[in-house]
């Protein structure tokens, strides 16, 4: 298995696919991930043809127990971000 990609290989990867200087990848690298980001905050889906989407979900609030002590205790209603891949990204992993 290899080591995961960190944002800086990302972005050298996409200077070197693109033919950008690393600082201009860099900089649309970040606008991507704002853009999405920001879909994500107003609730809204983003929708990538082919690579996947992301989605917005929210979890109720519910009573759950402190493994340490067995107390019954409240968790909070959250919104988490799931990622649904898309027919290519499946085919090209498999």
């Amino acid at each position: 298995m290899e080591k995961p990609l960190n944002k800086q290989e990302l972005v050298a990867a996409v200077a070197d696919d693109a033919d950008l200087p690393k600082a201009k990848a860099g900089e649309v690298v970040d606008a991507v991930l704002n853009a999405i980001e920001k879909a994500l905050a107003k609730k809204q889906e983003v929708r990538l043809v082919g690579f996947g989407t992301f989605v917005t979900a929210t979890r109720k609030a519910a009573k759950g127990r402190n493994p340490r002590t067995g107390m019954e205790m409240d968790i909070a209603a959250s919104t988490s971000v799931r990622f649904k891949p898309g027919k290519n990204l499946k085919e090209a992993v498999n």
